[in-house]
């Protein structure tokens, strides 16, 4: 008897601009479907950076598979292309423009890492905490948004309320309704 939906996912593509916005939809997607709406942000941002990389760097084709798996208490995430060459984190000073996104990925992840895969290619995952496995304390501290808004709304109205408990009195305007072309 089964009693936990299957918590795999795999999607192959081409790691170019436009599939990799689609790989993010499909990222939150699964991760609404397995009851893990707090992890989309992170998962998504992290997915973008390795696939934007395999755009970038990987040869001798852009051709990749992106994964998703619950382990325990982990989601794991990875990235396996057809270039054997390992990254590194670069060295990117504060105003770089690219460089940066293995250093973003490490910053917001609790671990990743990049392994030789077979002779051909290599895999480079990340992990995030599942909600089970965060303490409900360190949950409560972290704010309810419960309207669908773009990010960028979102970050602006959690500036506002920094804002706000630091001492001033700028109030965050009401949400408002929002349409994304």
């Amino acid at each position: 008897m089964i009693t936990h939906p299957s918590r795999h996912c795999t999607v192959e593509l081409q790691a170019l601009p436009a599939r990799i916005g689609q790989v993010r939809r499909i990222v939150s997607a699964q991760l609404r479907y397995w009851h893990m709406d707090i992890l989309i942000d992170r998962a998504s941002l992290g997915v973008t950076e390795l696939l934007s990389n395999v755009h970038r760097h990987a040869q001798p084709d852009k051709t990749c598979t992106v994964e998703l798996e619950v382990l325990l208490d982990r989601l794991k995430v990875s990235v396996r292309d057809h270039d054997p060459r390992l990254p590194a984190v670069a060295d990117a000073g504060p105003l770089a423009t690219c460089g940066r996104g293995l250093a973003m990925v490490a910053a917001m992840s609790e671990s990743w890492g990049a392994l030789p895969d077979g002779d051909s290619g290599k895999v480079v995952w990340f992990t995030l905490p599942t909600p089970s496995a965060t303490p409900v304390a360190d949950w409560d501290r972290c704010p309810r948004i419960d309207t669908v808004e773009p990010a960028a709304h979102r970050f602006a109205e959690v500036a506002l309320v920094e804002h706000a408990v630091e001492g001033h009195r700028a109030e965050p305007e009401p949400a408002r309704s929002v349409v994304a072309g």
